[in-house]
């Protein structure tokens, strides 16, 4: 006898059927169950899920089990957890599910989803949300990027978006066709900028930016279009750090009015949308311009004001210099006249003095004296001549000056020293100077 005839063994479907059975005649609840998405992907309307626990110290999977959620109930779902939460479902997500369990003999078992609790994932998101902000505050960097000044003349920009994004051809154009004529040069850093892959793709895009660093004046992260919930992305302490630390100024338009990422939190200027920062880009520009021409302005009141006077003093010194030659002239001319009189006097006394000595001698010395009185007509003969010959006017005519300063001539040229006025006298007129 065999033992297949002594026990008669069940097939598969049957056995499944006993659990199928079992579970649907002992689990006839719905249960709500916290757990962390290890997949989620949809087919056919369908969404389909796997559920997975971690130990919170190894991070090691402690129990995994499948779900699904009908397409009936995921299009009900889906839209109310999204524009809850601004999330997605995706790996890594926490979420806290309604669920029943459903055994089936072809498929085997799976927990089928009635509902879910998106205040239960805004608190996990708003928690790891505030543990990046707290690192972020630790490590000293959450303000470090604003610290960097967005250069005056900010036109060359390395733009990190996608390049079917609506968003990056509106912030192209709006600063190609900007009012005031600016003209920019913008280079594109291709990135992923929704789902999954955004956090690595655009750090990618920053270090390529960094490589060359110096050709950009700053960059501007953009996201043209697309959901709220796409914005998941952006939140994560890899992307922020590199934001933070990034050596030039970060412009972020990614989200909307009321949505701000980690990523808009590091950035050093956060805008709404693409065309708001292109406009920011502009203004700046507007504004470094507008201070040029203040400057410019101030620079050419403060010169006409100088010129002004300046041309008050020159005026001034020129109505004053034509008195004050008159008076010099005057003076010189007075003393040079007082000098003429005392030197014409000086030679009439020595004449007549020698003239009395020589009709002494004439008197008492006879033929000695007419010899003598011969030499000395001869020596007055040549006082005369010396007399003559030291005449000012001879000299002059003879090509000769005389350079006074104040007044009196000036025989040795370091006397003077510069800025001395001296005063040239020739035979026709005379020359007013300044020592250099």
């Amino acid at each position: 006898m065999t033992i297949h005839d002594e026990k008669k063994a069940l097939s598969l479907i049957e056995l499944n059927g006993l659990v199928r059975a079992t579970i649907e005649g002992t689990l006839t609840e719905e249960y709500w169950v916290e757990a962390e998405l290890a997949e989620a992907r949809e087919s056919r309307g369908h969404c389909y899920m796997e559920l997975v626990q971690k130990d919170p110290r190894s991070a090691t999977p402690v129990a995994k089990a499948p779900a699904k959620c009908w397409r009936q109930t995921w299009a009900l779902l889906r839209p109310y957890f999204e524009r809850t939460t601004g999330q997605t479902l995706h790996a890594g997500l926490q979420v806290m599910l309604r669920v029943y369990a459903q055994f089936h003999e072809a498929y085997g078992f799976s927990w089928i989803v009635t509902d879910i609790d998106p205040t239960f994932t805004l608190g996990d998101m708003a928690r790891k949300r505030l543990e990046i902000i707290r690192q972020l505050k630790a490590e000293g960097v959450l303000e470090l990027n604003k610290e960097l000044e967005l250069p005056l003349f900010t036109q060359r920009i390395a733009v990190i978006s996608s390049h079917t994004a609506a968003g990056y051809g509106d912030f192209c154009n709006q600063l190609a066709a900007n009012a005031y004529g600016y003209r920019f040069t913008t280079r594109l850093f291709e990135a992923v900028m929704q789902g999954p892959q955004v956090e690595q793709s655009v750090i990618s895009a920053l270090n390529r930016i960094n490589e060359e660093a110096d050709s950009f004046d700053c960059v501007v992260i953009i996201r043209g279009g697309g959901a709220t919930s796409d914005l998941s992305g952006f939140d994560t302490l890899a992307l922020a750090e590199n934001v933070a630390n990034f050596p030039l100024p970060v412009i972020t338009g990614i989200g909307h009015d009321r949505d701000e990422s980690v990523l808009d939190m590091v950035a050093h200027t956060r805008v709404k949308t693409p065309t708001a920062a292109a406009a920011l880009l502009i203004d700046q520009l507007r504004a470094t311009d507008e201070r040029i021409e203040a400057c410019r302005d101030r620079a050419a009141r403060r010169v006409a004001a100088a010129l002004a006077a300046h041309g008050a003093r020159l005026e001034l010194l020129a109505g004053r210099i034509p008195a004050l030659f008159s008076v010099v002239k005057t003076r010189s001319a007075a003393r040079l006249d007082m000098m003429w009189t005392r030197l014409a006097a000086a030679a009439a006394r020595q004449t007549a003095a020698q003239s009395h000595r020589l009709r002494l001698a004439a008197q008492t010395a006879g033929p000695l004296a007419v010899r003598a009185a011969e030499k000395e007509r001869h020596r007055l003969q040549m006082l005369a001549q010396r007399a003559a010959a030291l005449d000012p006017a001879l000299m002059l005519r003879r090509g000769y000056s005389i350079t006074l300063k104040d007044g009196r001539a000036v025989r040795d040229a370091t006397a003077l020293k510069t800025g001395d006025r001296i005063e040239t006298r020739l035979e026709k007129g005379t020359i007013k100077s300044t020592v250099i």
